[in-house]
């Protein structure tokens, strides 16, 4: 497990320094990385946050995977290191709003409006799920073309970042989970309380 400062908040259940860690391995728009969302939020934060049965022995990272055959999945991507920079701790919060809404950007959706337009959606969803107004142009000024004509935006370097990372261990597609940093095959996003129960059970040796 190794994370730049600028994504230390991508540690999204947990403390930064738990000894176990799940690397999961999300697209923004993969139905079944959707579903994986909701058992982290609703399975596995109960049992690894404070006063949780395993706090302080497991940290949960969300790790960014583009998707290249979804064209729109460079953009939703951006978006949310978009928010990890101008909201860090809204990240999380963000990342459930864009799995609810996930079919709005999928590909037949986006086929008929521009990037320019999708990220404009992107930026206005920031806002709304956040409940800010003010995020909406911070968001939206990192994700606006400006440099040259090939110069990506803002977060472009951070994107890249996400993209070697995952090349470099290969990973090829969400949902993929690692544990304490090995592909945990068994691992499935149709998981409920009871396989991540016993998982952990199996697992945590701390």
């Amino acid at each position: 497990m190794a994370l730049p400062p600028q994504f230390r908040p991508l540690v999204i259940v947990g403390t930064y320094d738990a000894p176990h860690t799940l690397e999961i391995f999300l697209d923004y728009v993969c139905p079944f990385s959707a579903k994986l969302s909701r058992a982290i939020d609703g399975v596995l934060r109960p049992l690894l946050a404070k006063g949780g049965k395993y706090e302080g022995k497991v940290k949960v990272i969300f790790r960014n995977q583009v998707q290249p055959w979804h064209a729109s999945s460079t953009l939703v991507h951006e978006a949310g290191i978009a928010v990890l920079r101008v909201s860090p701790e809204n990240f999380w919060k963000f990342s459930l709003a864009l799995f609810e809404r996930q079919g709005e950007f999928f590909d037949i959706p986006t086929s008929t409006i521009t990037p320019t337009e999708t990220r404009q959606k992107l930026a206005a969803l920031a806002s709304e799920a956040i409940g800010n107004p003010k995020i909406k142009d911070s968001v939206l000024d990192l994700l606006t073309l400006k440099t040259t004509p090939n110069g990506g935006v803002d977060v472009t370097n951070d994107l890249k970042y996400t993209i070697k990372f995952s090349r470099q261990n290969g990973i090829h597609v969400s949902p993929t989970v690692l544990w304490d940093g090995l592909i945990a095959n068994e691992i499935s996003s149709s998981w409920g309380e009871k396989e991540w129960t016993e998982f952990l059970e199996k697992n945590v040796t701390v």
